[in-house]
């Protein structure tokens, strides 16, 4: 197999964070997203721009941005889900923003506050604002592959919500297994339907949840289908705060083991992202479900 490289989205500074008891000082999460620069990631998910009564593992998220350091090569982006919060973002001088839109009302209701319908609405007038900006601007469509609260997602929904978050023209559209439901199959399948309504330009991504221990697989399934940029989470840490069972990230060290030994490339160092997953396992104070972490590399 010729050489290909393959683009990995750091989340633990956000997704990896979100949901945990243990919250970690700024302090901390500046030498967080420090050790991910140091192992060569290039984009990070640093924080949420989000009501920091409902993700208190968060609330620091302006004086976070104000406290990081600023690489050439590395850009910050953070989550944002109304205008409030893309002018916090905004004001903190992110390189991009990732807009949620949940496939289905229930989760939606949930985790926003809004139907789908209105979080496309939503989500259009966002990506327009930070697009007049300058800044990057991706849509993660939640709940892609099956929903907590309603189970399978038709095809023909997704397909539906695609279109819409499709029209508001974002520079990158994102497909999330919220809940770790997927199988490789299926990410054949709606890689292949979020290609056809988004057309052959615009960038394609996964977020995978390892909950059924699926998401290596589904990472091979969105390699073989052309989806190159993934995201990860050191140690695995992480998981959806509004959905049961939504737990366990893709350990960033773990997909990078695989792809070390299958000839893909990545800008990313492997020993120090299993010592970055030994350094946050101490500071939440809990054991991660990083694999890596457990046997080490091979040989």
């Amino acid at each position: 197999m010729s050489v290909t490289s393959v683009e990995l989205v750091e989340l633990a500074p956000r997704d990896g964070l979100q949901n945990e008891d243990a919250v970690l000082t700024t302090e901390a999460k500046v030498e967080l997203v420090e050790r991910a620069v140091r192992a060569g990631t290039k984009r990070i998910e640093v924080t949420s721009f989000v009501d920091p009564r409902r993700v208190p593992q968060l609330a620091d998220a302006d004086e976070l941005m104000s406290a990081l350091p600023r690489y050439d090569d590395v850009r910050y982006a953070g989550l944002v889900m109304n205008q409030r919060g893309l002018e916090r973002a905004l004001a903190g001088g992110v390189d991009e923003i990732d807009i949620l839109v949940v496939a289905t009302d229930t989760l939606c209701q949930r985790n926003q506050g809004m139907t789908t319908a209105e979080a496309c609405a939503t989500a259009a007038g966002l990506v327009a604002e930070a697009k007049a900006a300058g800044v990057f601007t991706t849509i993660t469509v939640g709940a892609s592959f099956g929903c907590p609260f309603e189970g399978e997602v038709p095809t023909p929904r997704l397909g539906e919500v695609l279109r819409q978050v499709v029209a508001s023209g974002p520079d990158e559209l994102a497909l999330a297994d919220t809940v770790g439901v997927a199988v490789p199959t299926e990410i054949t399948e709606r890689a292949a339907l979020a290609r056809k309504v988004a057309g052959p330009e615009l960038p394609l991504r996964l977020h995978l949840h390892d909950t059924r221990n699926t998401a290596a697989a589904n990472a091979m399934a969105a390699l073989t289908a052309g989806i190159t940029t993934l995201d990860t989470s050191i140690g695995g840490a992480g998981g959806c705060a509004s959905a049961p069972a939504g737990t366990r990230n893709l350990a960033t060290e773990d997909l990078l083991y695989l792809l070390d030994r299958m000839g893909w490339s990545t800008t990313l160092d492997l020993q120090e992202t299993i010592a970055n997953a030994a350094w946050l396992e101490k500071q939440l104070a809990r054991s991660l479900p990083s694999s890596l972490l457990r046997a080490g590399p091979f040989p």
